[in-house]
């Protein structure tokens, strides 16, 4: 049975067309997935990602725990700050990527897919060592994503402005948004501009409806998964299950930035120093001939299969059908030709530079 956010009854009341994701009931769209795209490209978007899950690991070995956990380096992080980092098995292949939140040098928060809570709680409660507690706190927050460039406006007319995170990848505790206790994070998912809020689950209706009506003269609308999904496809970002997946290292999803192999140790090192240069890459395909290419299409090197597509959709703002591959090494070069076959018919593609879309 799917669970449903605190804010399912907003949904509703917005005409959201609700659909199970991840366990959930949650809003593929209300007034249409372009319209709601082109909403955060040019103004505004508000989404409910409270189908994330958020765990808390506190004690004195919480850093030492976090560095063994992760491929990134968190040895030289500020209160306040956030860092991206895949999270890998003994293998070298990514169990899920996660948002870590240094709080203090003694408490992170982890953000991390709802598809995978469980599967994480479960990995990380079993590779936690030392003075350290784990928590998973994901049912007791609501977390809402303002995203557009219209976002500083909005924020602005309802957070103190010691409240509002300046910094890319920064965040403040304990800010006071009308009465509502929040953490406001300068996060997304979407490629643009935007604001993350945490809250407590019964406070999340009521900071909904607070953010929509500060957005009413700034175009925002209400926007569900659909668009979050072009909108994170434009922008070239990997998404678990497509382009990151148990089976897939960091090396191959193109994320090579967020493994620090200088580091002392982490889960998964020895693996990836041991399977060296990747065979295999993630790319981006530009579609040239007519066509949509979708998950799970073949990628054709003449009549040899080399790949298969891992998300393709049509771009509301870049206005042309897109895709992001796997495909040996050798076929990764900008302005490689390919075919993808879409239901039986190979269509033209070309490889091309990620991301799709930079906001400039």
């Amino acid at each position: 049975m799917e669970l449903k956010t605190p804010l399912y009854d907003c949904h509703v009341a917005a005409g959201g067309k609700i659909v199970p994701f991840a366990g959930y009931l949650l809003p593929v769209q209300y007034t249409g997935v372009i319209k709601e795209h082109m909403a955060v490209r040019t103004a505004c978007g508000l989404f409910d990602v409270s189908h994330m899950g958020e765990f808390l690991i506190k004690g004195a070995d919480a850093l030492a725990n976090v560095q063994n956990l992760f491929c990134n380096d968190f040895t030289n992080m500020y209160d306040g700050q956030v860092r991206y980092s895949p999270m890998l098995n003994g293998q070298g292949g990514i169990v899920d990527d996660v948002l870590i939140y240094k709080i203090s040098g003694e408490e992170y928060m982890l953000v991390v897919n709802a598809a995978n809570r469980h599967k994480d709680a479960e990995w990380v409660q079993r590779n936690l060592t030392g003075n350290a507690d784990f928590e998973d706190i994901s049912d007791s927050i609501a977390q809402l994503a303002l995203q557009g460039p219209k976002a500083k406006e909005i924020a602005a007319k309802v957070v103190p402005a010691e409240g509002i995170p300046t910094k890319y990848y920064s965040f403040v505790k304990d800010v006071d948004v009308q009465g509502i206790k929040c953490t406001v994070s300068r996060t997304g998912y979407t490629g643009e501009f935007g604001y993350e809020f945490y809250c407590a689950a019964e406070d999340g209706p009521k900071l909904w409806d607070l953010l929509l009506k500060a957005g009413e003269e700034y175009g925002l609308i209400p926007c569900g998964l659909g668009a979050r999904d072009t909108l994170r496809l434009e922008a070239a970002m990997p998404l678990y299950g497509h382009e990151l997946a148990d089976d897939i290292t960091p090396f191959e999803a193109g994320l090579d930035f967020f493994v620090k192999l200088e580091k002392d140790h982490f889960i998964g090192m020895d693996a990836l120093l041991i399977k060296g240069e990747p065979k295999r890459i993630r790319v981006g395909l530009k579609i040239t001939g007519r066509g949509i290419a979708r998950e799970h299409c073949d990628v054709y090197n003449g009549d040899e299969k080399i790949g298969v597509v891992t998300s393709g959709t049509h771009c509301p703002y870049l206005n042309a059908p897109v895709a992001m591959a796997m495909v040996p090494t050798k076929y990764a070069e900008a302005g490689t030709q390919v075919k993808v076959d879409v239901r039986g018919r190979r269509i033209a593609a070309e490889v091309v530079p990620l991301p799709f879309y930079k906001r400039s």
